[in-house]
């Protein structure tokens, strides 16, 4: 067992609902492969391009998801979240491709053959390039063209699911700002050699190149809620009774001595704004996987006395805990964990992670936190967006020359937590 400095304290016993949903998550460009019409694409490909490798055929799940999907219910799994590729459903604007909406079609009759409920994100970080072409993410035009996708979607697909993620965390960038991977000025973009090669590609200037997942602009953030709400309400006039949220990005921001009002102010533009956007939503999906301190001089590194990955990072598994209790506070609506994991290549660190993670979330839920589910991230090893297929967050190893998959033991383990509804779960 791992010794962590600073173990939180808690008397409360892990107690979970009937019905609440044990699950594994992934998103359409890290597992699909050849999402050729999107922007992550491009950015993977130009000249100056942050992103340490092409996607390329990613985990070829857009062909083996019916294999994939079977996997999971073996192993016990009764929800799965997956995104659907705007790019590939809507390649030109206005123009909806009839085979790519039957495929997702088809895969959700699979999750439904085999006993698992969907969870469905309409946008995961990519969009189609003509949407990036005509101003993307700073667009006053996006919310409505989503919208439209949105409603297109739930008219074709939504009698097969009834929990809808509009966007993935809207407010991911502003932490990528805190680690110089994201301009929160659009005229910074300018000076960027990715951003150079996209604006040439595109012919536009490179400023205007505002893409989902790297675009912390305050103009970025209005146009992601607005979209959004406006997604909400599209999906709604098609199915009243879907379930909609989206999923926050939101960090366990902790201060130590000198750090306590950086910590506030970040705190109050990352996780507050967007979860009282949230107030009016049916949920609200929290992804945390670590903890975020602050100091004088920035953010802290780990003590060294930390319990940390093979790479150095710090193991923190009671961010979860901390986060959902902040958006039950804040949001008052159900909320799901949407995402929660640990990259590493030693899977029993995954291991003891994902007991003390759920524990947690038990804790929250015994405590008067409604949570409906628990998805992990990843199911699979896969291309993890500017690192590629470096970091490891899957339960399921994927040998990308053959694209046989390997079940690890933190698949089991979590499978046994999810078979007897967290009831194995003890102490913490």
């Amino acid at each position: 067992m791992t010794c962590y400095p600073e173990k939180p304290q808690s008397h409360s016993q892990p107690v979970f609902p009937d019905g609440f949903l044990w699950g594994t998550a992934t998103a359409a460009h890290q597992v699909e492969g050849s999402c050729v019409n999107n922007d992550v694409w491009l950015y993977e490909h130009v000249q100056g391009s942050i992103y340490t490798e092409s996607s390329g055929d990613a985990i070829d799940h857009y062909h083996r998801y019916a294999d994939d999907i079977a996997l999971l219910a073996e192993l016990g799994y009764g929800a799965y979240r997956f995104s659907l590729e705007w790019s590939r459903i809507e390649p030109a604007e206005g123009e909806f491709s009839e085979a790519e909406l039957a495929h997702y079609r088809r895969v959700l009759e699979c999750c439904h053959r085999h006993g698992i409920t969907p969870i469905v994100t309409y946008h995961h970080f990519t969009s189609p390039v003509w949407l990036i072409r005509e101003g993307g993410w700073e667009a006053p035009t996006t919310p409505q063209r989503f919208a439209r996708f949105a409603r297109v979607v739930t008219e074709r697909l939504g009698d097969l699911f009834d929990i809808a993620c509009t966007l993935n965390e809207p407010n991911l960038a502003v932490l990528l700002a805190e680690y110089g991977m994201a301009e929160s000025r659009r005229e910074d973009r300018a000076s960027n050699l990715m951003w150079q090669g996209v604006g040439e590609a595109l012919g536009i200037a490179p400023e205007d190149v505002a893409g989902f997942q790297l675009s912390g602009t305050e103009e970025s953030m209005r146009i992601k809620i607005a979209a959004h709400h406006a997604a909400v309400d599209a999906i709604k006039s098609v199915k009243p009774t879907m379930r909609c949220g989206w999923t926050l990005a939101n960090a366990d921001i902790q201060a130590r001595p000198g750090g306590e009002e950086y910590a506030r102010e970040l705190r109050q533009r990352n996780n507050i704004r967007f979860l009282e956007e949230s107030r009016g939503d049916d949920f609200v999906g929290i992804q945390t996987y670590n903890r975020a301190v602050f100091t004088a001089e920035g953010m802290a590194d780990p003590r060294s006395d930390a319990a940390v990955t093979p790479t150095g990072e710090e193991i923190w598994p009671w961010a979860i805990g901390n986060t959902i209790r902040e958006a039950w506070e804040i949001a008052g609506v159900p909320i799901i964990v949407t995402e929660n994991g640990l990259n590493t290549e030693d899977d029993s660190q995954r291991v003891e992670f994902l007991t003390v993670a759920t524990t947690e979330v038990g804790k929250a839920i015994t405590d008067g936190v409604d949570v409906r589910g628990y998805m992990c991230w990843s199911t699979f090893d896969n291309f993890e967006w500017v690192f590629g297929y470096g970091p490891k967050f899957g339960i399921i190893a994927v040998d990308r020359t053959t694209q046989e998959r390997h079940v690890k033991e933190s698949a089991r383990v979590l499978a046994r937590i999810a078979a007897t509804n967290g009831a194995i779960l003890v102490g913490g």
